[in-house]
């Protein structure tokens, strides 16, 4: 028999959460709605939002527990608070940006508005009929501002480069060469392989080379003025005669040597002239030479034409 009080006496239940009602979840959404309406009328009247409510705790064993809809419905709620907040704070700032953005348009407008001056819009047009100088220097009693004048009222030189030719152009007047009957002044001269035995003697002024004149042995202009520098340039180009032979080289080589022969030999007459002569180059030997041709190359540094394939 005891075994089955024992047995028909139901075990102790244990005890379960209490569930709100809809009512009582209704009740809480009411709430917390009239809270934030609070704080959204604060906002709107400028002054500063509701204090947030106060955390709950969570409730002991014994009370009730709100259920997982109650929370994600509380969540909400604080949720919507928030957003709400921060969107009042961005439409400040954004009703602030465009304030800032139509100031700065207006002012680019008044700049704009404002031309640059155009610059030389003040002067005159100056036009200057054909045929007339527009500095007015056929007036009569012009003066050249400036012109530079030396002390005698005559205009210097420009270049001092126009001396030193006009120095070199006159002839030397210190030569002091002797004309006797039967003197003869002998000299070589060279230029490349050509080379020149030269005589001078008193005379008038003409040039036997090989038996020829000089306009036979040396037809082009260039090669006769060269030629006669030396005796132009002490003045005695009509007072003495040159005979020379010449072997080796061409015509252009063979000139060049003649010219370094009677210089040389010019020298020998009267050896004052050595400082004129050598400052106008006419007893300097022209070394140059043409260069010999290199092995592998077409002349002395030409190549052969480079073909890739």
């Amino acid at each position: 028999m005891a075994d089955d009080e024992t047995a028909e006496t139901p075990a102790e239940e244990t005890p379960q959460n209490a569930v709100p009602s809809e009512d009582a979840q209704e009740i809480a959404g009411s709430a917390e709605d009239a809270a934030l309406e609070a704080a959204q009328e604060a906002l709107e009247a400028g002054g500063e939002p509701a204090p947030e409510p106060a955390a709950v705790e969570p409730a002991g064993e014994g009370h009730a527990v709100p259920s997982e809809d109650a929370q994600e419905i509380a969540g909400s709620a604080e949720d919507a608070a928030l957003e709400a907040l921060q969107e009042s704070e961005d439409a400040t700032a954004v009703a602030a940006a465009v304030d800032e953005d139509e100031d700065e348009g207006d002012d680019a407008d008044v700049t704009a508005t404002v031309k640059p001056a155009v610059p030389g819009a003040h002067l005159e047009v100056d036009i200057v009929p054909e045929g007339a100088d527009p500095l007015g220097r056929e007036q009569a009693g012009y003066e050249d501002p400036y012109a530079v004048e030396s002390e005698e009222g005559e205009a210097a030189p420009s270049a001092e480069g126009e001396d030193g030719e006009e120095s070199l152009s006159e002839p030397i007047a210190t030569a002091a060469i002797d004309l006797a009957a039967g003197a003869r002044y002998r000299a070589t001269g060279k230029r490349k392989t050509a080379i020149a035995r030269v005589t001078l003697r008193p005379g008038k002024g003409t040039y036997l080379i090989n038996g020829r004149t000089l306009e036979q042995h040396f037809p082009r202009d260039t090669l006769q003025r060269n030629i006669r520098q030396p005796l132009e340039t002490v003045g005695y180009q009509e007072k003495m005669d040159v005979v020379a032979r010449l072997h080796g080289g061409g015509i252009s080589a063979q000139a060049g040597a003649l010219r370094h022969g009677v210089s040389r030999a010019l020298l020998e007459a009267d050896p004052n002239l050595r400082g004129e002569l050598k400052r106008r180059g006419f007893l300097t030997r022209d070394s140059r030479a043409k260069e010999r041709k290199k092995a592998g190359l077409k002349k002395a540094r030409k190549k052969p034409q480079f073909s890739k394939r």
